[in-house]
């Protein structure tokens, strides 16, 4: 099993497959045919990138029991989800910044995040992980206030759409049994989140297969797979990290201004 990473080096934009503190680069393409190049890089060498580059992140909302029991939600009949757009995508380590246009609270939410590895149209359940490159972290950075701040219209797409909202990594892992993960999040060093990824409403691959029957996911696309227990409003300078077993930990800082 491989944990896959982006990297960028030398102004150039690279992928490998992470063996304990180095990379071994591959040549090809990360959701197609590779192969290993005659390069190593070192993990301090390089600055670490989103994992991939997706053309959507299809994110999940009430997808746990334990938070729709707390929040007295009726379980959903088909996964409920909104798009989060590419341009709000970043990486290990970069800011998250609270955008000028809004003046209210703004939430992290640790989640497993399924990156898509072939393109999927209305594939059936038993083939759906088939088509999975493997599995990522994922913060799902909210400005919680906006969504029903209008009356007339959740604004669920904008609240969770803003530039640096999307942060992914730090790797892509191979792995067989995504129900057994554990999804925690520290916050400034304390634990807010700890959860099973086995308490999903709505599992992995029937995520896959019921939203690719509504639209085609491609290669690198991300199914995030919701939130459960200890989503809360962050504060300036606040570290968040999202860590599951096997895949790595996603750390981000909240700037309430760009550097």
């Amino acid at each position: 099993m491989s944990n896959w990473v982006r990297f960028a080096y030398d102004d150039d934009i690279h992928f490998g497959v992470l063996e304990g503190g180095l990379i071994v680069e591959y040549e090809g393409a990360l959701f197609g045919d590779n192969t290993p190049s005659e390069k190593q890089f070192d993990l301090k060498d390089v600055t670490v990138l989103s994992p991939c580059a997706p053309s959507k992140i299809v994110a999940l909302w009430n997808n746990f029991h334990a938070l729709a029991e707390k929040q007295k939600n009726k379980i959903p009949d088909a996964p409920l989800y909104f798009i989060k757009p590419s341009s709000c995508v970043i990486g290990p380590e970069a800011s998250i910044v609270k955008p000028s246009s809004y003046p209210g609270r703004i939430f992290y939410e640790g989640e497993l995040g399924i990156v898509i590895g072939e393109t999927c149209r209305s594939v059936s359940e038993a083939d759906a992980l088939s088509r999975v490159k493997g599995y990522t972290c994922v913060n799902d950075v909210t400005a919680m206030q906006l969504i029903r701040e209008d009356e007339s219209f959740e604004q669920w797409t904008r609240a969770k759409s803003f530039d640096t909202f999307g942060p992914l990594g730090p790797s892509i892992a191979e792995l067989d049994d995504p129900g057994q993960l554990r999804i925690k999040t520290l916050v400034n060093g304390r634990e807010r989140q700890n959860y099973e990824a086995a308490d999903m409403i709505f599992s992995p691959a029937k995520l896959v297969s019921l939203i690719s029957r509504d639209m085609t996911l491609e290669p690198g696309d991300v199914i995030a797979c919701g939130t459960s227990l200890g989503a809360l409003p962050m504060k300036e300078g606040t570290v968040v990290e999202v860590t599951i077993e096997g895949i790595g930990t996603l750390r981000n800082r909240y700037v309430e201004q760009a550097g």
